[in-house]
């Protein structure tokens, strides 16, 4: 049982009420990663600049819920995985895309299943990837500043994913949909 809870507009701290208010105009709803992040503001203030930041970057709208998705479902965070299905399908990611992503399988188109592939290199070597795995995900059509780009994503989903494994967020009616469990290793 966790020692944490999930926030309401009631519960929140004074410096998040604009914060909630905002994601209410912008979602319907407060999302609860919202509410577990609101023990600390600033996480949450660190959280939604991340987001904002990662938008505003080179890679494509599919691109980035690729980063997204694969940054969650290698962290095995139920809740995002769930939460980015639905904004994936919001941006036209394939379905198939979205289910390899979700099944761990191979995708068959080769530019984002490079990307997916230097995300979990990433993750797995904690950002100690060869100059080989670098040149190969430039090779398949990125550049130097989507590394970086993709270390953004990275960074943002390993905030969320880590304060939902601690608190264990429970998913939002709104994603309940594509709720996941993480596959099992090996």
């Amino acid at each position: 049982m966790s020692i944490f809870s999930i926030h309401s507009k009631e519960s929140a701290p004074e410096e998040v009420q604009s914060v909630f208010e905002t994601g209410k105009k912008r979602y319907g709803f407060i999302p609860n990663l919202w509410g577990a992040l609101a023990e600390a503001p600033d996480a949450l203030d660190a959280y939604i600049a991340l987001g904002d930041s990662f938008n505003k970057t080179t890679l494509s709208n599919v691109e980035r819920q690729v980063v997204l998705l694969a940054v969650s479902a290698a962290n095995g965070c139920t809740y995002c995985v769930a939460a980015h299905t639905m904004v994936a399908e919001m941006n036209k990611a394939p379905g198939e895309v979205i289910a390899a992503l979700r099944e761990g399988k191979p995708l068959s188109d080769a530019r984002l299943q490079t990307l997916r592939l230097f995300v979990e290199t990433l993750i797995e070597k904690r950002g100690w990837a060869d100059e080989s795995e670098v040149q190969a995900f430039i090779a398949a059509g990125f550049n130097r500043r989507q590394v970086l780009e993709v270390i953004l994503g990275i960074t943002y989903k390993t905030l969320s994913n880590y304060t939902n494994h601690l608190v264990d967020t429970p998913v939002d009616d709104a994603f309940a949909k594509h709720a996941w469990t993480a596959r099992e290793a090996g």
